[in-house]
């Protein structure tokens, strides 16, 4: 699983011709043509993005290039307004042309009604208070996939779990997609691959069927413990690069902390069920190598603000958008001394956060002891 992405394959490069921004095609992007021919040739399934944020609007763009009927539930009147009428969600996306065939609305039930899939993108905080007015309305026996990455602070469940309590659906018709995302890289088409993870080997694949085109490639796997705790993991790994990074700690700390951080995701992740060699694959180590060093991550940009002297609930103030990671620090670092399992990164970082460690100090000791250890 860990060579996934270097299976990935594009068809030819050239620039966009719905594409605003020019400079996008020297940074490639797959060819629209190639888009064109999968959104003509391909049987059209009808599929549901609950959330019109960034990522619920990338992974829209995704399924409605792949070939499917896509319609997008957004919270906000003027953000459907804008999705359906123009093309656009420039809150979340800028500059990013959407597909002709992609819609959205306020309404659930307009949103939900006819779907065979139905894809999940809400910040995790929020999940359970959706899946009321969800479940009165969901298509029978409908796959129903995460897109979050996330745990939830009260309870500590994954995402999966959440869905599975609020729905009251079985077990086998849940999926979950995760892996190197960023989400205006994929707007923009450039090619990336992801997981689709479900106790059902047959709705994994059936949802990565859908979640494929020619720039977006989606595996499948069995390990939903592992795929989930992996894009958990990661957001909070990230978030102590972006605090050694606003601190001016060059890359060998940076890459210290990836590679310890890698270690604790594993133990972490393998001491609550996951397969190891998930945390190697796109869902462990392909989505912390990119959330660690883009500054489009917004767990890495939150930690760079700490990192630079902003107290917790002023980083909260200045992101436009949820940072997962720092709400799930808490409820992870829980889990981890449930389970016996030292995690002296993600620690360090949930000591920052409270404003008791200074953000300097979160590098030379990257584990509780000074005793020498085994990597």
């Amino acid at each position: 699983m860990s060579d996934a992405a270097d299976r990935v394959t594009a068809p030819g490069l050239r620039p966009h011709d719905d594409h605003p921004d020019p400079s996008v095609a020297a940074r490639g992007a797959v060819d629209t043509a190639a888009i064109r021919v999968v959104m003509q040739s391909t049987d059209k399934p009808r599929v549901a993005v609950i959330g019109a944020g960034s990522w619920g609007t990338t992974f829209a763009k995704v399924l409605a290039e792949g070939g499917a009927e896509t319609v997008v539930w957004a919270r906000r009147p003027e953000v459907a307004r804008e999705i359906t009428e123009t093309k656009r969600n420039s809150d979340y996306l800028p500059g990013i042309n959407l597909p002709r065939t992609l819609t959205a609305s306020t309404s659930l039930a307009a949103v939900l009604a006819g779907a065979e899939q139905v894809y999940v993108s809400v910040p995790s905080q929020t999940l359970r208070s959706n899946l009321a007015a969800i479940r009165e309305l969901l298509p029978a026996d409908v796959p129903v996939v995460s897109l979050m990455k996330g745990v939830e602070k009260a309870t500590g469940l994954r995402m999966s779990e959440v869905l599975l309590q609020g729905l009251g659906i079985d077990q086998d018709r849940i999926a979950v997609a995760s892996g190197p995302n960023l989400a205006l890289e994929i707007a923009r088409r450039q090619p990336t691959a992801a997981v689709v993870s479900s106790s059902s080997v047959d709705t994994a694949t059936a949802v990565a069927a859908v979640a494929t085109n020619p720039y977006f490639r989606s595996f499948i796997n069995t390990d939903v413990i592992g795929t989930e705790f992996g894009g958990v993991l990661k957001n909070l790994i990230a978030v102590a690069i972006g605090i050694v990074d606003g601190v001016g700690y060059g890359e060998n700390t940076k890459a210290s902390i990836i590679t310890r951080g890698l270690a604790e995701m594993t133990e972490f992740a393998v001491s609550l069920g996951a397969q190891p060699s998930t945390l190697s694959g796109l869902a462990g180590l392909g989505d912390l190598i990119a959330t660690c060093q883009s500054p489009l991550s917004r767990n890495n940009t939150a930690g760079r603000l700490l990192g630079q002297g902003y107290r917790f609930d002023e980083v909260v103030r200045q992101m436009n958008q949820t940072a997962e990671g720092l709400a799930s620090v808490a409820p992870i670092l829980e889990l981890a001394r449930a389970n016996g399992v030292d995690m002296p990164i993600v620690g360090q970082v949930g000591e920052v956060l409270a404003g008791r460690l200074d953000p300097r100090n979160i590098a030379p000791h990257l584990t509780e002891t000074d005793e020498p250890q085994g990597e």
